[in-house]
């Protein structure tokens, strides 16, 4: 199926994930396995303008898109059973691997894993939240600090068969307030690397051509704004920043 047809093909919904925090159904257009996120299903919230959230997502992927890296599913906005919304490839991902995840704090991998902090769980236990120490999740970290993402949740991390790691639910993205709290906190203070100087390079300029006309129509001008300024301030800075705020540095729940 070509991209138009995704545009205006019908959109057949199949099941209803309940455990989304707003709307979200499953669905298929033609032989396409896609999740729809109507923006009449999105909850009021505090910190974010009511009925935003799917451009959000949509402009997640943009910056997705102009970083270079593939870390969001095709995600684009169209009219489904319930008006317009957001749509997005749905991943059929690999549930033997966990790029995230909590271990017993005497159960840490030696290598290949970066710890984020330790806890107890309901029964007492010493517990830590970790993540992979790869460039796949560093590109990932290097992401969310760009778009703001103030909800980078251990599922919202997917881990596909072949080895590739995509990020998904970006509705709470590109406030113009300081709100990252994600669980990739693994590299706070190391050096980027050239690759993602580079990647942050290309989103920067970017927003002053094609990716800046498109941002323009799914958030406002201060958040685009803010999102150049964090560029220039990772350029500057060349390195992984650390948690500043008032703000939790984690999302809760985790997963």
């Amino acid at each position: 199926m070509n991209a138009p047809d995704l545009l205006t093909a019908q959109l057949e919904l199949t099941g209803r994930i309940t455990t989304a925090s707003n709307a979200t159904f499953l669905g298929s257009i033609g032989e396409k396995s896609v999740v729809y996120k109507p923006v009449a299903g999105e909850k009021p919230l505090w910190d974010f303008p009511h009925g935003s959230l799917a451009y959000r997502e949509v402009a997640a992927f943009r910056v997705s898109e102009a970083l270079g890296w593939n870390l969001v599913p095709q995600t684009w906005l169209r009219n489904g059973r319930f008006g317009e919304g957001m749509v997005q490839l749905w991943q059929d991902i690999d549930r033997e691997q966990h790029p995230v995840d909590i271990v017993a704090a005497d159960n840490v991998p030696e290598d290949g894993w970066k710890t984020v902090l330790h806890g107890e769980d309901e029964s007492g236990h010493q517990m830590a939240l970790l993540h992979e120490d790869t460039p796949a999740l560093r590109r990932m970290a290097v992401f969310d600090v760009l778009v703001n993402n103030a909800d980078r949740k251990g599922d919202h991390v997917l881990a596909m068969p072949d080895g590739h790691r995509y990020g998904v639910d970006h509705g709470l993205c590109f406030n113009e307030e300081h709100k990252l709290r994600t669980v990739l906190w693994g590299w706070v203070g190391q050096p980027l690397t050239d690759d993602e100087l580079a990647g942050v390079q290309r989103v920067s300029d970017a927003l002053d051509a094609d990716l800046g006309q498109e941002l323009a129509a799914l958030l406002t001008g201060e958040e685009i704004a803010a999102l150049a300024d964090r560029c220039t301030d990772l350029l500057s800075e060349g390195r992984f920043p650390a948690h500043r705020g008032q703000m939790p540095a984690v999302p809760w729940p985790l997963f």
